[in-house]
């Protein structure tokens, strides 16, 4: 009686929390050309939903295909398949989509470590909400989607990523708050600040902050600077939250 052959299932990782990486099997594979990346791309911005064929030539030729735009589509599709696996990028319909698993993108997987975090937090774990989003943070290698950052298909889900990021690493600092790390992380916020100077919630951090390590004075100081920056330039008092602290 013949031994049985063992299934052998492959295993493929997209990660664009950075430059476009591709494993398969735990080993690089290039995806090709710059617009086979960017085809690749669109299908992850897009993972668990089909695309079709009009829309991804319209957007990888910027509204200006060439007469031969479903030809060379088809061609790159063919190239992916080559290289990524026929079952990993399949036809359906009038298009193309991607048949991963969710936690084979690491987008996705950053979003559920936050998500975790959120919930450490939530039942009094401190410590183990800043182990989480760390691990979550530790995902992002550059800015997401680095491959196409000026193309417009790629732009809604740039910008729901980098506020997200900024959202957590804000939350990371507020759960470092919470185990009592207050001298510790006033500079990290004041860091934050300079990028993100309009946030509110960050400057009611700051002040906790600075409050908790028995700098009062400093704190009323960061509620003056914070008051003038949103008159100057939203032209906004500070809301309830801060005003009540």
């Amino acid at each position: 009686m013949p031994t049985p052959v063992a299934l052998r299932f492959v295993t493929v990782e997209f990660r664009i929390l950075g430059p476009l990486q591709v494993l398969r099997d735990g080993q690089a594979v290039e995806p090709g050309s710059p617009k086979q990346r960017a085809l690749l791309l669109n299908l992850l911005v897009h993972h668990g939903q089909v695309v079709p064929r009009d829309r991804l030539i319209e957007d990888l030729w910027a509204g200006s295909p060439p007469s031969t735009g479903l030809g060379v589509l088809q061609n790159y599709v063919s190239q992916l398949r080559r290289a990524l696996g026929a079952d990993v990028v399949v036809t359906r319909g009038p298009g193309y989509a991607l048949e991963v698993e969710p936690g084979d993108v690491d987008s996705v997987r950053f979003e559920r470590l936050v998500g975790e975090a959120r919930a450490a937090l939530e039942r009094g774990d401190p410590a183990g909400a800043v182990d989480l989003v760390r691990r979550a943070l530790g995902l992002w290698r550059g800015p997401a989607l680095a491959d196409v950052a000026g193309e417009p298909f790629a732009q809604a889900e740039i910008g729901r990523l980098h506020e997200l990021r900024a959202a957590v690493t804000e939350f990371e600092l507020e759960a470092e708050l919470s185990a009592g790390r207050h001298r510790e992380v006033i500079g990290r916020f004041e860091a934050l600040l300079a990028e993100h100077p309009l946030r509110e919630r960050l400057w009611w951090l700051l002040m906790l902050a600075l409050y908790r390590a028995g700098r009062q004075a400093d704190a009323l100081r960061a509620y003056q600077k914070a008051r003038g920056l949103l008159r100057d330039e939203l032209g906004l008092d500070p809301g309830a939250p801060l005003r009540d602290l």
